[in-house]
């Protein structure tokens, strides 16, 4: 099959990956736009994982106001340099995780920040509630580290499914920027203030 210019433009715009990149998808699979996204997906994300030890410490803080005033969020969102900082890209995720925070309301960034005692007390919580359903100890181990998968998806950010997107997760949403950009981009920190919420 003739892979056309529009094929590429159509593939890059849908991966964020380069026209070469693109080409020799399509190239690989025979024109299957499916297969090459999917192949560009995993090539992205594995140089995704390449950039993460590299020093982000520029970027920007990203604030989001919702609800007349009555939520709030500010996002602390690094890249490698100011030149990524400026990009429409890069802004429009700081923005989006914004929008993520506000909506989905994460407790912690990635699942290592969430501390060894409320992982302790949670996974032992699942299992008590396991076994109380009538499941064998054993099947209320396997139980509990299910429900602790769930607990991940609820309070960490970086394993939240996207607000905008059920079919990718935050962390997915990242590695397309980093693969878009260029650079290693991490979430530092955030806050998420609701009017009356306790601390």
């Amino acid at each position: 099959m003739a892979i056309t210019a529009e094929m590429v433009k159509q593939l890059r715009e849908q991966t964020g990956a380069g026209m070469m990149d693109s080409k020799k998808a399509l190239e690989q699979f025979g024109g299957d736009m499916a297969k090459a996204a999917a192949w560009l997906k995993e090539k992205g994300l594995a140089a995704a994982e390449k950039k993460a030890s590299r020093e982000a410490k520029e970027g920007m803080i990203e604030v989001y106001s919702h609800m007349g005033g009555r939520l709030a969020v500010m996002v602390e969102v690094n890249c490698e340099t100011d030149f990524v900082a400026r990009m429409s890209e890069f802004r429009e995720l700081a923005h989006n995780l914004a929008l993520q925070i506000a909506s989905a309301a994460p407790t912690y960034v990635k699942k290592e920040d969430v501390p060894a005692e409320v992982i302790a007390a949670q996974t032992a919580k699942f299992k008590e509630d396991a076994i109380a359903e009538g499941k064998k100890p054993e099947i209320a181990e396997r139980i509990a580290a299910g429900r602790m998968e769930k607990f991940y998806q609820d309070h960490v950010l970086m394993e939240q499914v996207f607000v905008k997107d059920d079919k990718v997760k935050v962390k997915d949403l990242i590695a397309a920027a980093i693969a878009k950009c260029g650079e290693n981009i991490q979430v530092r920190r955030f806050v998420r203030y609701q009017l009356g919420e306790e601390s």
